[in-house]
């Protein structure tokens, strides 16, 4: 019975939800991986998104906090000589760190499942996760200081 914290990005206004996912809907994504596309319509219950969207699978951890990792396939947990993140931040150039990680493969010991929004080529509609208003008044700040900065051109 695999529960999953599903944290899902829109690219669009740049926000991210997080939502949890219990049986039935959990099951579905059991043996995905990382980079597979779905329907949104596999959500239908916990998010309701509008018709057309779907969604990609970019990463996530298991119960222990190792990260899935693209480059290792199958359901499985090891060691990986890392320089790099997923898994791995150097903090010196060249440095590098044998690290635990996960396969590429969504299984009951997956705890949080990371998602982004992927809109059809012919979405008219803004994003589903609308900016709130604290964003809207630093980006009409920023705008108005733009418009105070530029000289006046005289012809």
């Amino acid at each position: 019975m695999p529960t999953f914290k599903l944290v899902l990005a829109d690219p669009l206004s740049g926000k991210s939800r997080q939502f949890e996912i219990r049986d039935p809907v959990a099951q579905r994504f059991i043996g995905l991986k990382i980079g597979d596309i779905v329907d949104a319509s596999l959500l239908k219950g916990v998010v309701d998104l509008p018709a057309g969207i779907k969604i990609r699978i970019t990463g996530g951890s298991g119960f222990e906090g190792a990260p899935m990792v693209p480059f290792i396939d199958g359901p499985v947990k090891r060691y990986a000589l890392l320089s790099r993140p997923p898994g791995f931040h150097p903090r010196r150039p060249g440095e590098r760190r044998r690290k635990l990680v996960r396969g590429n493969t969504i299984t009951e010991q997956i705890v949080q499942i990371n998602a982004v929004i992927v809109y059809p080529p012919d979405w008219r509609g803004g994003p589903i996760f609308p900016l709130g208003e604290k964003e809207l008044k630093r980006i009409m700040e920023s705008f108005k200081k733009g418009q105070e900065e530029q000289p006046e051109q005289s012809q």
